[in-house]
């Protein structure tokens, strides 16, 4: 499967018209389904490989519209990973003591230390995505910030963090079926926020804001557009991104500390 037609090329603004969210590729739910668990066993030994090195760290950003996937991807994706080598991050609205700051001060404390595996679950986007698309951001101010979110992920990749980032791409069609089920089940109720309703009727809105926040793709933290109207899909395509990422990555196992072959077990 080619993953670069997903890949939002560097520095560049992107359409999101340009993608299609019930692309599948030509895979059956069958095929995708057998792949990914080949996937999912290839994504937990690079894990593992990178907690026992040590010496790299990788950051990967979800984004999406309300029901877009976010918590999904996490279950089925980042579920083939150790807990014990992940640390999950979700960015609400900002606390006073965090207003009181800039608006990557909370954001840096949750990058994830070398060895580790983070997943921002909603991310440091948040604070202009949200207050573009409700107006309270100007083009200006749009402009500044994502700048300084460059500068802070080539911070993070001069750290030995890489980093990669999802928009989880889902149709109007598709968000309103999802909202719908959760209404639907008594079970599911807590999920629902009426709130989420003002920014399904800001869609457009939200188009450009998320235009314009994919513009901050670069070789070194891309954005990958990743259709997800097909639950399916989304997490095999997610899965195939990561394993390249780790696989670019290349860790390796650290060199004992000791001759095993003087190791005598009593």
């Amino acid at each position: 499967m080619d993953m670069e037609r997903y890949r939002v090329p560097p520095q560049q603004r992107a359409h999101l018209d340009d993608w299609n969210p019930r692309d599948k590729a030509g895979l059956s739910k069958e095929e995708g389904s057998a792949r990914l668990e080949h996937l999912l066993n290839d994504l937990a030994d690079l894990q593992e490989r990178l907690y026992a090195e040590g010496q790299q760290a990788l950051l990967i950003v979800l984004q999406a519209r309300d029901a877009g996937g976010k918590d999904g991807t996490v279950k089925k994706v980042i579920g083939a990973f150790n807990p014990s080598g992940v640390h999950i991050a979700n960015f609400k609205v900002p606390t006073s003591e965090e207003q009181a700051h800039d608006f990557l001060w909370r954001v840096h404390a949750r990058v994830p230390p070398l060895g580790m595996i983070g997943v921002f679950n909603r991310s440091h986007y948040e604070d202009v995505l949200v207050p573009r698309a409700q107006g309270r951001l100007d083009a200006a101010a749009t402009a500044r910030r994502l700048e300084h979110i460059r500068a802070f992920e080539a911070l993070l990749t001069d750290a030995r963090v890489r980093v990669v980032k999802f928009y989880l791409h889902i149709s109007p069609e598709e968000q309103r079926e999802r909202l719908q089920a959760r209404l639907d089940d008594p079970t599911k109720y807590w999920k629902f926020n009426p709130a989420d309703l003002k920014a399904r009727e800001a869609w457009e809105d939200y188009t450009q804001a998320y235009q314009d926040v994919l513009a901050t793709s670069t070789p070194e933290a891309p954005w990958y557009v990743i259709p997800a109207d097909h639950k399916w899909f989304r997490n095999l395509l997610i899965a195939e991104v990561l394993r390249q990422t780790l696989r670019n990555m290349n860790p390796q196992y650290p060199p004992p500390t000791f001759d095993p072959a003087t190791v005598q077990i009593p």
